[in-house]
């Protein structure tokens, strides 16, 4: 809505936004399974589907969803394994994106969501684009933050040892080299501080809950079958990028320059693909959402009024 302000002598127009909602929290039994979620706003809004990446679980939207709620519906889901969602051990639950896909569409399907737009980030983007390319006329628009379908969006440096086990297969000794590094507590805090501006202030309960997270028992293995298995999701660049190609939906793109996992030559390609992006480099790291916020959601709030998307 717009209000009149009196600044001096003058008056200027201002947007404000209603205030925002309480965020709801909740489970939805998916095939056995307790998919935890967060919700705000009124469904009748836009709804945004928010899919979240590795170490991290819908945590990482939880200020996302609190700014936005005035005017958007926010649903974000934690995979089996991830946040607050059940744990099963590897004989009750197939670790892999293709089932994770599954999940969610379910937890969609059955909370009744049949129109919204995907915010793919990290691990995001596999799940989310096996959900769009499954329903295309569910699929509003995309929001990408790092949300990688480009082979070229991949740093060959840092992904260097989990490509070592897509070429050779799993292997005890590159994966206890992994583990080593990308599941202490000095490797996660590296995931959220690499890159920032301001490294002194990012929330320093995301890694220490990941840390605790992860390392519960089983988890090691799960995340490494996890890495494993995302050479599947490089094999299906070339479906998602037709899909992107033939269905053409309005993207905004949000991507962080400063990510050591994910250069910005992957945020490019939507601009291949794509005729309608706000294409937005960001200087900032892997998890934007933790410095620049604020930004996104106002980018958000502009894209939407820019193309009428209701």
């Amino acid at each position: 809505m717009k209000r009149q302000i009196l600044i001096g002598a003058t008056m200027i127009t201002a947007l404000s936004h209603a205030a925002a909602a309480e965020t709801r929290y909740g489970y939805e039994n998916v095939d056995g399974h307790d998919i935890f979620y967060r919700e705000a706003g009124d469904p009748s809004d836009p709804t945004i589907v928010l899919l979240h990446g590795f170490p991290s679980s819908s945590h990482q939207y939880r200020d996302l969803i609190e700014t936005l709620s005035d005017e958007f519906h926010l649903i974000a889901p934690d995979y089996p394994g991830f946040g607050a969602s059940d744990f099963p051990s590897a004989d009750a639950y197939s670790y892999s994106f293709d089932n994770f896909a599954n999940t969610i569409d379910g937890f969609l399907e059955q909370r009744g969501q049949n129109e919204y737009a995907l915010f793919i980030q990290d691990y995001g983007a596999p799940v989310g684009m096996r959900i769009a390319t499954e329903h295309p006329e569910r699929v509003q628009a995309l929001i990408v933050q790092n949300g990688n379908v480009y082979e070229e969006g991949l740093n060959p440096d840092t992904w260097a040892p989990i490509m070592a086990l897509w070429e050779g297969g799993r292997n005890a000794e590159i994966e206890a080299q992994i583990a080593a590094q990308v599941f202490s507590l000095e490797g996660l805090k590296w995931q959220y501080t690499h890159g920032t501006r301001n490294p002194e202030a990012i929330l320093p309960d995301n890694w220490l809950l990941d840390h605790q997270l992860i390392n519960r028992e089983g988890q090691h293995d799960i995340q490494l079958g996890l890495f494993y298995d995302y050479r599947n999701n490089v094999a299906k660049y070339p479906e998602w990028q037709a899909y992107l190609r033939e269905h053409q939906p309005p993207a905004l793109v949000v991507w962080a320059a400063n990510d050591a996992f994910f250069p910005t030559p992957g945020a490019e390609g939507f601009k291949r693909d794509l005729k309608d992006v706000d294409y937005n480099i960001l200087d900032t790291g892997h998890f934007a959402l933790e410095e620049d916020g604020a930004l996104i959601a106002d980018k958000i709030r502009v894209f939407y009024a820019a193309r009428d998307i209701k």
